[in-house]
């Protein structure tokens, strides 16, 4: 797999050096104005765009992703903006992005922890819209020394904090090595887990209380069909 290692310069001093690599957490990176028109336009996103989960609802923008190949659809505007302002920072090792999820998260919703896999440039980039959220991390099952029980409790190793108008980027091990998910809750007591409370300008011993977050998941899909050889134009 390639390596992910064409992050722009300027980035590094967003690394967070108490996680495994590679993390960077980009507070403010899009403006209150930029994130009340976000939100306006993912809601104004036709009903049909949206699917229904268990957990939370979501928007599929640029095309399936699929072994075989993601068929690929023009993406809106606002959002593909967005995908170049990512790329140009090299996350994609100069590549531009062609997918994005928008994932609604109520108060109290989450989603288990998982891995993204490999239908994807291994690099994951967040914009988070509305509301701060907890994102955990865990070692995969089986993965574990010992006879302790593979509880999703002992497989948790740390938290990232993740603010509204953020970016975050993931890399390396905490890409392909790590799951990650967001735990159902309404409120959230900062400790020490969450190993990015400097960056993210606060302290253990807050509690934050969570409203709707949306998430913009910015990502790349090498794997891309042309609908004309779909259909077997010239």
């Amino acid at each position: 797999m390639e390596h992910p290692s064409c992050i722009l310069e300027e980035l590094k001093q967003f690394v967070i050096n108490d996680a495994p690599p590679t993390v960077y957490y980009i507070p403010d990176f899009i403006s209150e104005q930029e994130e009340t028109y976000l939100q306006q336009q993912v809601y104004k996103s036709p009903k049909p765009k949206w699917t229904q989960l268990s957990g939370r609802r979501l928007q599929n923008w640029g095309g399936l992703p699929h072994p075989k190949g993601m068929l690929a659809e023009k993406i809106p505007d606002w959002l593909q903006k967005y995908c170049e302002k990512i790329s140009s920072l090299g996350a994609f090792g100069g590549k531009t992005a062609n997918h994005i999820l928008v994932n609604e998260y109520k108060p109290g919703e989450g989603i288990m922890p998982h891995e993204d896999g490999p239908l994807y440039y291994p690099t994951i980039t967040t914009i988070s819209l509305g509301s701060h959220t907890l994102l955990d991390f865990y070692t995969p099952v089986g993965s574990m020394q010992g006879d302790a029980p593979q509880t999703e409790e002992n497989r948790f190793l740390f938290s990232l904090l993740v603010k509204p108008r953020s970016l975050l980027i993931l890399q390396d091990d905490m890409y392909q090595r790590l799951l990650h998910g967001i735990r159902p809750c309404d409120q959230d007591t900062l400790t020490e887990k969450a190993v990015n409370l400097l960056a993210a300008g606060t302290q253990p011993g807050e509690i934050l209380t969570r409203s709707t977050r949306i998430s913009l998941t910015i990502r790349h899909v090498p794997n891309v069909m042309k609908a004309k050889l779909l259909l077997g134009r010239k």
